[in-house]
Protein backbone atom coordinates (compact mmCIF):
# COMPACT_ATOMS: atom_id res chain seq x y z
CA UNK A 1 0.00 0.00 0.00
CA UNK A 2 1.31 3.28 -0.80
CA UNK A 3 2.25 6.00 1.51
CA UNK A 4 0.11 8.29 2.84
CA UNK A 5 1.13 12.06 3.21
CA UNK A 6 -0.41 14.83 5.00
CA UNK A 7 0.42 18.57 4.91
CA UNK A 8 -1.94 21.42 6.57
CA UNK A 9 -2.47 25.02 4.48
CA UNK A 10 -3.78 28.04 6.03
CA UNK A 11 -5.98 29.38 3.62
CA UNK A 12 -8.15 32.49 3.50
CA UNK A 13 -10.77 30.69 5.04
CA UNK A 14 -9.48 28.41 7.54
CA UNK A 15 -6.61 25.49 7.66
CA UNK A 16 -7.17 23.03 5.20
CA UNK A 17 -5.32 19.48 5.19
CA UNK A 18 -4.51 17.84 2.60
CA UNK A 19 -3.69 14.02 2.23
CA UNK A 20 -2.40 11.78 -0.70
CA UNK A 21 0.49 9.62 -2.25
CA UNK A 22 3.40 10.38 -4.18
CA UNK A 23 0.96 9.75 -7.44
CA UNK A 24 -2.46 11.36 -6.32
CA UNK A 25 -4.67 13.70 -3.91
CA UNK A 26 -7.24 11.63 -1.94
CA UNK A 27 -8.27 14.58 0.52
CA UNK A 28 -8.52 18.16 0.43
CA UNK A 29 -10.69 19.25 3.78
CA UNK A 30 -11.21 21.91 6.51
CA UNK A 31 -10.42 21.10 9.60
CA UNK A 32 -10.18 23.19 12.79
CA UNK A 33 -6.67 22.57 14.28
CA UNK A 34 -3.76 20.04 13.98
CA UNK A 35 -5.63 16.97 15.61
CA UNK A 36 -2.18 15.78 16.88
CA UNK A 37 1.10 16.03 16.51
CA UNK A 38 1.86 12.76 14.91
CA UNK A 39 -0.56 14.48 11.81
CA UNK A 40 2.61 16.43 10.64
CA UNK A 41 5.72 14.49 9.64
CA UNK A 42 8.86 15.39 9.19
CA UNK A 43 9.09 13.11 6.12
CA UNK A 44 10.07 15.03 2.89
CA UNK A 45 6.97 16.32 0.99
CA UNK A 46 6.20 14.79 -2.29
CA UNK A 47 6.50 17.33 -5.23
CA UNK A 48 2.57 16.44 -5.49
CA UNK A 49 1.42 17.65 -2.39
CA UNK A 50 3.65 20.46 -2.93
CA UNK A 51 2.10 21.34 -6.41
CA UNK A 52 -1.70 20.56 -4.97
CA UNK A 53 -0.85 24.09 -2.20
CA UNK A 54 0.92 26.16 -4.92
CA UNK A 55 -2.07 25.12 -6.85
CA UNK A 56 -4.47 26.11 -4.36
CA UNK A 57 -2.73 29.58 -3.12
CA UNK A 58 -3.20 30.13 -6.92
CA UNK A 59 -7.10 29.67 -6.62
CA UNK A 60 -7.36 32.02 -3.82
CA UNK A 61 -5.21 34.24 -5.19
CA UNK A 62 -7.56 34.33 -8.03
CA UNK A 63 -4.91 32.87 -10.92
CA UNK A 64 -6.21 29.55 -11.03
CA UNK A 65 -10.12 27.92 -12.12
CA UNK A 66 -8.76 24.75 -12.71
CA UNK A 67 -6.55 21.95 -10.60
CA UNK A 68 -4.16 19.83 -12.70
CA UNK A 69 -2.83 17.11 -10.70
CA UNK A 70 -4.44 13.90 -10.27
CA UNK A 71 -7.14 12.97 -7.85
CA UNK A 72 -8.30 9.91 -6.74
CA UNK A 73 -11.43 9.46 -4.31
CA UNK A 74 -12.82 6.00 -2.94
CA UNK A 75 -16.57 5.53 -3.20
CA UNK A 76 -19.46 3.83 -4.92
CA UNK A 77 -19.69 3.86 -8.55
CA UNK A 78 -22.73 6.61 -7.73
CA UNK A 79 -20.68 8.27 -5.84
CA UNK A 80 -17.69 9.02 -8.43
CA UNK A 81 -20.98 9.69 -11.33
CA UNK A 82 -22.04 12.79 -8.57
CA UNK A 83 -18.69 13.39 -8.58
CA UNK A 84 -17.46 13.62 -12.13
CA UNK A 85 -20.68 15.96 -12.88
CA UNK A 86 -19.50 18.28 -10.14
CA UNK A 87 -16.39 18.23 -12.01
CA UNK A 88 -19.06 20.14 -15.34
CA UNK A 89 -19.95 22.73 -13.17
CA UNK A 90 -18.11 25.59 -14.61
CA UNK A 91 -15.68 28.08 -12.58
CA UNK A 92 -18.32 30.86 -11.24
CA UNK A 93 -21.22 29.52 -11.61
CA UNK A 94 -23.99 27.47 -9.10
CA UNK A 95 -26.20 24.66 -9.80
CA UNK A 96 -29.47 22.90 -8.12
CA UNK A 97 -29.46 19.76 -6.48
CA UNK A 98 -32.51 18.86 -8.55
CA UNK A 99 -30.42 20.15 -12.01
CA UNK A 100 -27.88 18.31 -10.53
CA UNK A 101 -30.06 14.78 -10.40
CA UNK A 102 -31.38 15.85 -13.79
CA UNK A 103 -28.21 15.94 -15.27
CA UNK A 104 -27.49 12.13 -13.82
CA UNK A 105 -30.49 11.13 -15.35
CA UNK A 106 -33.21 10.98 -12.48
CA UNK A 107 -34.95 13.66 -11.02
CA UNK A 108 -35.96 11.81 -8.20
CA UNK A 109 -32.64 11.18 -6.96
CA UNK A 110 -32.11 14.73 -5.16
CA UNK A 111 -31.44 13.23 -2.25
CA UNK A 112 -29.27 10.41 -3.09
CA UNK A 113 -27.17 13.06 -4.79
CA UNK A 114 -27.24 15.53 -1.74
CA UNK A 115 -25.50 12.65 -0.01
CA UNK A 116 -23.07 12.02 -2.62
CA UNK A 117 -22.29 14.93 -2.57
CA UNK A 118 -21.87 15.46 1.25
CA UNK A 119 -19.59 12.60 0.90
CA UNK A 120 -17.29 14.32 -1.72
CA UNK A 121 -13.20 14.51 0.28
CA UNK A 122 -11.75 16.44 -2.39
CA UNK A 123 -13.09 20.27 -1.41
CA UNK A 124 -12.86 22.96 -3.59
CA UNK A 125 -11.08 20.88 -6.08
CA UNK A 126 -14.13 19.02 -6.49
CA UNK A 127 -16.68 22.00 -6.38
CA UNK A 128 -19.31 20.72 -4.22
CA UNK A 129 -19.76 24.55 -2.80
CA UNK A 130 -20.95 24.99 -6.39
CA UNK A 131 -24.36 23.28 -5.68
CA UNK A 132 -27.23 25.20 -4.19
CA UNK A 133 -30.82 24.86 -2.90
CA UNK A 134 -33.72 24.80 -5.44
CA UNK A 135 -34.38 28.45 -4.20
CA UNK A 136 -31.23 29.55 -4.73
CA UNK A 137 -30.30 29.50 -1.38
CA UNK A 138 -27.10 28.01 0.76
CA UNK A 139 -27.63 24.80 1.67
CA UNK A 140 -25.24 22.42 3.50
CA UNK A 141 -21.50 22.18 3.04
CA UNK A 142 -19.16 20.04 4.87
CA UNK A 143 -17.12 23.21 5.46
CA UNK A 144 -19.68 25.19 6.79
CA UNK A 145 -21.93 27.55 5.09
CA UNK A 146 -19.71 30.66 5.63
CA UNK A 147 -16.95 29.08 3.50
CA UNK A 148 -19.53 28.16 1.06
CA UNK A 149 -20.45 31.79 0.68
CA UNK A 150 -17.01 32.72 0.52
CA UNK A 151 -16.23 30.44 -2.02
CA UNK A 152 -19.48 31.13 -4.38
CA UNK A 153 -18.62 34.80 -3.84
CA UNK A 154 -14.65 34.85 -4.43
CA UNK A 155 -15.36 32.40 -7.54
CA UNK A 156 -18.01 35.42 -9.03
CA UNK A 157 -15.83 38.01 -8.48
CA UNK A 158 -12.77 36.54 -10.29
CA UNK A 159 -15.52 35.13 -13.43
CA UNK A 160 -17.22 38.11 -13.39
CA UNK A 161 -16.00 40.86 -11.25
CA UNK A 162 -19.46 40.41 -8.95
CA UNK A 163 -18.86 41.55 -5.62
CA UNK A 164 -21.71 39.55 -3.78
CA UNK A 165 -23.63 36.19 -4.86
CA UNK A 166 -25.76 35.68 -1.51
Amino acid sequence: MAQIYTAFYKSPIGLIRISGTESFINEISFVDAVEKLEDITDEAMPALLINCIEELIQYFQGQRRFFEFPMNQEGTEFQKKVWSELMRIPFGKTISYLELSKRLGDPKAIRAVAAANGKNNIAIVVPCHRVIGSKNDLVGYAGGLKRKKWLLGHEAKVAYGVQTLF
